[in-house]
């Protein structure tokens, strides 16, 4: 069942699906950039099978282009693709030798700065082959055909629980939840509840007011993080952490999985500043909230069902328990806010207004350095074309002026962050996977001494992935 009106083959997108569309500029793609990565070889003809069976078969955005409206006050749309191709969507490299992680990662950040053709269906992926004697699937996603969770949810239904391939499409194996924020949601969909029952609806009011006086008057300090964006960017990522170390952490402090993550990031940022001689108190980051219903399937026409709200980091001097103190009270203050009903309306209103809508895309825009989203993965590895996957990351876009992209990934008993950055503006992206890396340790070993230090200590095969470089590296995203 489609949101949208059809024609034939034509449907209409929605006015949040339409903003992402028409917020493409040359140093801002809108596109959502992820990897899987195997230690053993893929097969190249069952990956395309299942390629075809899982998604395109699945999802009509995948054999879809957009095509503008007929008339000015209208959306557009997608249609089918008359000259639709898999091989002009799929496609097979290699790794220059020693195929390591450093070619891996010049492979990836050419292939980040080119914009889709809009003339066929918005997305690519790759499969690498001669990383470390294993493969990469390398996949490339517009906004427009829906928002980060959802696509992370399809992506990882090209993969099984067990090596032995499926005929049909497996059930999803992403929660609909946006990840570790999914307490956000639920806090959202109770605000719904809440806003109908007369009692509340003055305190509901002036909750509201204050929602609207941060999105329209907070102003973004001036940081080094602050300088127009340019083209390139760079993609790096932190050592996989064991999220049951991070769960001691939250368990100790009375702070959630999110909250901890989030406080280490907040630390990075303050020491990363430092560093430049600059310090300032807060830097703010938009968090993406998913509003989809729990526990339902996605829809086949996908789509973007997401809010985004402001966070502010605490990057200011404190302690560390006292950071992961202020990051749990502030996200609990957006928890029990009307933040996610009211940007939810602005992004749809804004895909209204065509034309003029740039001006409004990078007033909100400008007023977060980037987005940091946090995506809940299997819990239990998963197979990809009977391959066992070793390691997912992702990487979120930005708009605007936003130089800091952050995306936390949990999968298997780990977690990575993963960054994508203004190459010119963070200058050394390396130093801050290392101070992530280190905040995390800092926390380990004031809540639990004996723990401190255990991600690095662990055996190679624990720390499965790509090799970091010396500092070790990391990545930020949405």
């Amino acid at each position: 069942m489609s949101d949208g009106t059809r024609e034939g083959s034509r449907r209409t997108m929605s006015g949040a699906d339409a903003m992402w569309l028409h917020a493409d500029r040359p140093n801002h793609l809108m596109v959502i950039d992820g990897i899987m990565w195997t230690a053993e070889p893929l097969d190249w003809a069952r990956l395309r099978r299942t390629v075809q069976e899982r998604l395109v078969d699945v999802y009509p955005v995948f054999h879809q282009r957009p095509v503008a409206p007929a008339h000015l006050w209208e959306l557009p749309g997608w249609e089918d693709d008359p000259d639709f191709s898999l091989s002009n969507h799929l496609h097979h490299a290699k790794l220059r030798k020693p195929g390591g992680d450093a070619q891996l990662r010049a492979f990836l950040e050419k292939k980040v700065r080119r914009p889709l053709d809009r003339s066929h269906p918005l997305w690519e992926t790759w499969l690498v082959d001669g990383y470390q004697g294993g493969s990469v699937v390398f996949s490339r996603l517009h906004h427009a055909m829906a928002d980060g969770i959802a696509l992370a949810q399809v992506m990882l239904t090209l993969t099984d629980a067990s090596p032995d391939e499926q005929v049909a499409p497996p059930e999803p194996v992403l929660a609909s939840r946006a990840g570790r924020l999914g307490s956000v949601v639920s806090s959202g969909t109770a605000l719904l509840r809440a806003t109908a029952s007369l009692p509340t609806a003055p305190v509901t009011a002036l909750k509201g007011v204050g929602v609207t006086r941060k999105l329209l008057l907070d102003v973004l300090p001036d940081s080094l993080f602050s300088h127009e964006p340019g083209v390139d960017k760079r993609l790096t990522w932190t050592r996989p952490q064991p999220v049951a170390d991070v769960k001691a952490i939250g368990r100790a402090t009375g702070s959630t999985v999110n909250d901890v993550l989030i406080a280490a990031l907040a630390g990075a940022l303050n020491r990363y500043l430092h560093a430049f001689d600059e310090s300032v108190d807060r830097l703010t980051t938009m968090v993406p909230v998913n509003i989809r219903p729990p526990d339902q399937p996605l829809p086949r026409e996908l789509g973007n069902k997401f809010a985004l709200v402001m966070l502010h980091l605490p990057t200011g001097e404190m302690a560390p328990l006292q950071r992961l103190e202020e990051v749990h009270r502030r996200m609990e203050s957006i928890k029990h806010s009307p933040e996610v009903l009211i940007t939810t309306a602005v992004a749809e209103g804004i895909g209204h207004l065509h034309a003029v809508e740039k001006p409004f895309v990078d007033f909100f825009a400008g007023k977060a350095v980037g987005v940091t989203t946090n995506v809940a993965g299997p819990r239990e590895p998963r197979y990809l074309a009977g391959v066992e996957v070793t390691g997912i990351l992702g990487w979120v876009p930005g708009s605007g002026g936003q130089t800091l992209g952050v995306c936390i990934f949990s999968y298997a008993g780990t977690v990575r962050i993963g960054f994508k950055v203004d190459a010119a503006t963070v200058a050394q992206p390396e130093r801050l996977v290392a101070l992530v890396e280190a905040e995390l340790d800092s926390l380990r070993q004031l809540v639990t001494p004996d723990r401190a230090g255990s991600a690095a200590s662990r055996p190679a095969a624990t720390r499965s992935g790509p090799p970091t470089t010396s500092p070790p590296v990391a990545s930020t995203g949405r």
